[in-house]
């Protein structure tokens, strides 16, 4: 079994650690708070179902052609339609089988690979959804509105909440200050359009990943909730989770019962896989993720599901081909009122024992050009403590057997990460991990499968923070429902 740790991911800086994981509360920024009703009523607790039926459908993009020139907007559109046409029938699909919501990924309509001049033909002007607007039925209350008329028709044609990723644009006088020089703010967008086909929620992603050059950051940060009859729901983008504002606070300051998170998401061993961090920051947080991933296996995405803080609902990870995948599954509608659900004081464990032996083979090593502790697992069964710059990670193993062609090594990292993908983050990390080989230096480097079965282990460490994330992911990118205690 392989077992990674889970992190914590606050505002600039994130931290990671197995079985129990955390994160640092930022000082306040100033955040904006933008609330739509749904199918509810005004304001948190005006809920009629207990459960709902959630789906998430991860799609393979028609792209265009990177090599071209500016496209046409009718050309644009057109490719477009060719994406929405897909999506459209998995959201009959789920509605058909029940489905309150739908969640399709970030840049599932247009794709990727633009520059500000490019992407222009495929930006719609989206309102704010105070404006009460179903697009089905009013199509050019605000002009060209081509793909939100398809999406808010889709949402109302079946009776179900879809969630959609589109490109918004803003113009401003080019005079203004910050305003760009092609004179419009262009924003990587979220839209929600409820059972009867308004536009209930847009939400502006405020941390862009490198490359998205050809999008605006927000002048500040959105905070983006909805009440509807099964739950209160906030949302954001991909990148976003890493950070406090918008994603933490989403759970922190607005009570919100489910995330919805479009996103295309690159794989990254061991401790940055879709379904393994995302499984973990719905635990970690006591919320449901409806996450719902990009298909590019050249890019390594691929990874989405459905969590529960609870328990790992349906999942797909699919490197093989290049293949769509819908995910249904029911829910709580509250998920930390649920019986089966309780708050953890992650750092308790840890500051209730004493630190155990280092063992005998303590050694420094890179995993992702971050510089950890590790001490090697050499027996069948042990308990082993390390400590890095204050963080002192804790575990307890047995092994089913001591393979001799394996090597596990316990590490832990507390520090600055800069990653060749990810801008500065501060990490604290727990982890227990297999190595490439059986030589010192390949512990770090990329692996997905294992031969060694553990019978339990237990990872703890003492987090600078409350917010922890644990992960386990299993031979050959598995995870492992139902194994924490």
């Amino acid at each position: 079994m392989t077992s990674s740790p889970a992190r914590a991911a606050p505002f600039t800086r994130k931290k990671t650690a197995q079985r129990k994981r955390n994160l640092k509360t930022p000082e306040e920024s100033e955040i904006r708070r933008i609330h739509g009703d749904g199918d509810a009523s005004n304001g948190a607790g005006n809920y009629s179902l207990d459960t709902f039926v959630a789906a998430v459908y991860e799609h393979v993009p028609f792209f265009p052609d990177p090599s071209q020139a500016p496209v046409t907007q009718e050309e644009a559109l057109a490719l477009m339609n060719r994406n929405i046409d897909v999506l459209e029938r998995a959201v009959i699909t789920a509605a058909q089988k029940g489905a309150h919501i739908i969640v399709t990924p970030e840049d599932g309509i247009y794709g990727w690979i633009f520059t500000r001049q490019t992407i222009s033909p495929f930006l719609e002007d989206i309102p704010d959804p105070d404006v009460n607007w179903i697009p089905c039925s009013d199509p050019q209350r605000f002009g060209p509105a081509d793909v939100q008329t398809r999406l808010s028709c889709m949402a109302k044609n079946n009776s179900i909440y879809v969630v959609g990723n589109i490109g918004d644009k803003k113009l401003c006088k080019r005079s203004d200050v910050g305003c760009p020089d092609d004179g419009q703010y262009n924003y990587n967008t979220a839209v929600v359009y409820d059972s009867n086909g308004k536009l209930v929620a847009r939400y502006h992603k405020y941390n862009l990943f490198r490359g998205e050059n050809q999008f605006n950051v927000p002048k500040e940060p959105e905070i983006v909730t909805f009440d509807t009859p099964f739950g209160k729901f906030g949302i954001f983008i991909c990148y976003d989770i890493l950070f406090y504002n918008p994603a933490v606070a989403l759970v922190v300051e607005h009570d919100v019962d489910t995330i919805l998170f479009p996103t295309a998401w690159m794989n990254r061993l061991p401790h940055l896989t879709a379904i393994e961090f995302h499984s973990a920051w719905a635990m970690g947080m006591g919320v449901n993720f409806l996450s719902a991933n990009t298909h590019n296996t050249r890019m390594r995405m691929t990874g989405s599901g459905i969590f529960s803080p609870d328990k790992i609902v349906p999942y797909y990870y699919n490197m093989m081909n290049e293949s769509g995948h819908l995910l249904i599954s029911e829910l709580n509608s509250h998920p930390r009122n649920s019986s089966t659900y309780y708050p953890i004081t992650w750092n308790l464990y840890a500051s209730q024992i004493e630190n155990f032996p280092s063992g005998s083979n303590v050694f420094n090593g890179y995993l992702a050009s971050d510089k950890y502790t590790f001490t090697e697992l050499k027996e069948l069964n042990g308990e082993y403590s390390i400590c890095q710059n204050g963080l002192c990670c804790h575990l307890t193993y047995t092994m089913v057997e001591k393979r001799t062609d394996e090597m596990f090594v316990f590490g832990v990292y507390n520090g600055f990460h800069k990653g060749n993908y990810y801008l500065q983050h501060f990490f604290q990390v727990c982890t227990m991990i297999k190595c490439q080989s059986m030589d010192f230096k390949s512990c770090g480097k990329f692996v997905e499968t294992a031969a060694t079965k553990f019978k339990s282990f237990s990872i703890s460490g003492n987090f600078s923070t409350s917010f922890v994330f644990p992960e386990i992911l299993l031979t050959n990118i598995h995870l492992a429902p139902d194994m924490f205690q």
